[in-house]
C-alpha cells in the first residue's frame, strides 16, 4: 500500500471527512510531510471507492458548492489494520538490527 493510502485510509478511520478535511488531516498526521493535491486526493478517493474501502457518506451544499464526505467501509478498517501491523513487523525488524549492528540513534 502507498503511503498517500495507507495516510487517506487513517484519516477516515477517525471518521467521515470532505476532501479538504483529509487534505489537511493527512498533513497533520505525516507532521506535513505528505501534502496532497486536489486532483491526487480524489483520483485516490475514486479508487478506494472502486474497491470497495471507503464510500461515500454524505453530501452538503456549502457556498453552492456540493461538499462530498466519505467514510472507512469495514473492509477498508479491515486492511488499514492489516497494513499498520505489517507496517509494525518492518519497523521491528529493521530496529532490531540496527540494534544488533550497534547502530547509533536507536532508542
Amino acid at each position: 500500500m502507498q503511503e498517500p493510502t495507507f495516510l487517506i485510509l487513517t484519516a477516515l478511520a477517525a471518521g467521515p471527512q470532505h476532501g479538504y478535511g483529509v487534505i489537511t488531516d493527512v498533513e497533520r498526521i505525516s507532521d506535513g510531510q505528505v501534502r496532497l493535491r486536489a486532483g491526487t486526493l480524489y483520483a485516490a478517493l475514486d479508487r478506494l471507492q472502486a474497491e470497495g474501502l471507503i464510500t461515500q457518506d454524505r453530501e452538503e451544499i456549502v457556498d453552492g458548492r456540493v461538499r462530498r464526505y466519505y467514510r472507512l467501509t469495514g473492509d477498508g478498517a479491515t486492511r488499514l489494520a492489516t497494513e499498520a501491523e505489517r507496517m509494525r513487523r518492518h519497523a521491528r525488524a529493521a530496529t532490531a538490527r540496527l540494534r544488533a549492528a550497534g547502530s547509533g540513534g536507536v532508542a
